[in-house]
């Protein structure tokens, strides 16, 4: 049987879903090239052995807790409630790290953070009238959900490398105005992929003020809010007086991303046809109980005695790794001003931000940066990152690169500039590469815009 393209879900065709697929062709066609392309944890810090111990751990931990030889055996093999066995681990943790109070049974683990998304969107958005406002460029992962979920979006561009809440509230007014309903906002504020740009506690605010005024939900993806280091403003989830923050939480940019485990902290009151009231999270859950059945108990055990090794401490297991990412940015951007000083940026056109921590930065050109001139960048110069253009739904980004610097050396990110450098020169002032690439890297076969 052949099938027509046409009579496929029309998300099949959109290039959101090539993405992925892109980036790992390219680091397959050119092994020896410094890839600033894949957003995950650097592996150094992970240690096979590690993970029988959290196993056994987690063991004696529900052993202490009454649990018999059967029930422990059960929680390791056996299918688990959809709505996940560790939540009240989770919960602890979030009341050491953030300072915030939430019940078990508002928390539902899930298969990472994309599938907490695609509960919720599912959840969530009703009728075509329903829009998703993305604060842009965003995760392209948001990007797809909503596309395979047929949920409407509306870009809100950043200005200037930031969220201005004006702007937000603008697109909220003219969303309604012209008869649609903006249901839920999509933020990463800390670290954010891909831009790396942190919002600073007076817009945190002035976006929960706004989310209340306006009946909004804030769909707070927190990923990278543990991998930098210094102080932290608080969660968008603690400053939360309204309950107008859906928080999606995940353990794969800390703990390990191999797990999959994430969650989502939804204590939004449902009240129904009858009057009776529920917590979303139990709609949440329902949704889960059709797609995936339960996270892996395996992996919520292996999640647990992590989590358990340190009181629940993330920020302390995550520690070392956080000062890792601090310097490895504070030593890409030592490269890019050793090879790009003020001047030379003048003359080509050619900037970028300065985060402080975390997995991303943004380079700003004066050429085109497509698939095409990553094709050359990788050919001709041996380097490789990810177009911003990947992570506009609308267009934008034409002209800007996202560097993830999270899981190479400091002789790669050395290596990797000192090519990208050349890279840009020969783009900018219109000059052909020398094709020369230098010394071998093989920092990695796998790449992704997550």
């Amino acid at each position: 049987m052949v099938l027509d393209s046409t009579t496929l879900h029309s998300s099949i065709e959109d290039p959101v879903l090539d993405r992925m697929n892109f980036l790992n062709e390219i680091t397959f066609s050119y092994p020896d090239a410094v890839s600033f392309a894949p957003g995950r944890p650097y592996d150094g810090f992970f240690e096979v052995e590690e993970v029988h111990t959290h196993l056994r751990r987690y063991a004696a931990y529900l052993e202490s807790r009454g649990a018999g030889p059967a029930e422990v055996r059960s929680r390791f093999y056996q299918y688990g409630p959809a709505a996940g066995q560790i939540r009240e681990l989770v919960a602890h943790s979030l009341r050491q790290d953030e300072g915030l109070e939430v019940a078990p049974e508002a928390i539902v683990v899930t298969v990472g953070a994309q599938e907490a998304m695609f509960l919720t969107l599912r959840t969530l958005f009703a009728t075509p009238r329903d829009v998703l406002l993305l604060v842009t460029p965003c995760y392209v992962g948001i990007i797809g959900a909503a596309r395979l979920l047929d949920v409407p979006v509306v870009a809100v561009p950043e200005r200037d490398g930031r969220l201005v809440v004006a702007d937000l509230d603008e697109a909220v007014r003219a969303q309604r105005a012209a008869g649609r309903r903006p249901r839920a906002v999509y933020v990463v504020p800390d670290h954010a992929n891909p831009t790396g740009s942190t919002l600073d506690l007076a817009t945190r605010t002035a976006l929960l003020e706004l989310a209340e005024r306006h009946g909004l939900l804030v769909l707070e993806d927190s990923p990278y809010r543990l991998s930098g280091p210094g102080p932290r403003s608080p969660m968008l989830k603690a400053l939360d007086g309204s309950a107008c923050v859906v928080q999606l939480g995940t353990y794969s940019k800390t703990l390990f991303p191999g797990a999959r485990v994430g969650y989502v902290v939804a204590d939004q009151e449902v009240r129904d046809a009858r009057g009776r009231v529920r917590l979303l999270a139990q709609d949440l859950a329902k949704v889960k109980s059709m797609v995936t059945v339960n996270t892996s108990s395996l992996s919520q055990a292996a999640a647990a005695g992590a989590l358990l090794s340190a009181d629940g401490r993330l920020s302390v297991l995550n520690a070392r790794a956080a000062e890792h990412y601090g310097r490895c940015m504070a030593d890409t951007l030592a490269q890019l001003d050793r090879w790009l000083p003020e001047g030379r940026r003048r003359e080509l056109g050619v900037d970028w931000n300065r985060p402080d921590g975390g997995f991303f930065l943004t380079l700003r050109t004066g050429f085109r940066t497509g698939t095409a001139a990553l094709e050359r960048s990788a050919r001709e110069f041996g380097v490789i990152w990810t177009p911003m253009e990947f992570f506009h739904p609308f267009g934008g980004g034409e002209q800007e690169i996202r560097l993830a610097i999270s899981c190479l050396t400091a002789a790669q990110v050395a290596q990797g500039v000192e090519r990208l450098t050349r890279f840009v020169e020969a783009l900018s002032t219109g000059t052909p590469g020398d094709g020369t690439p230098g010394g071998k890297h093989g920092n990695g076969t796998e790449s992704d815009a997550s």
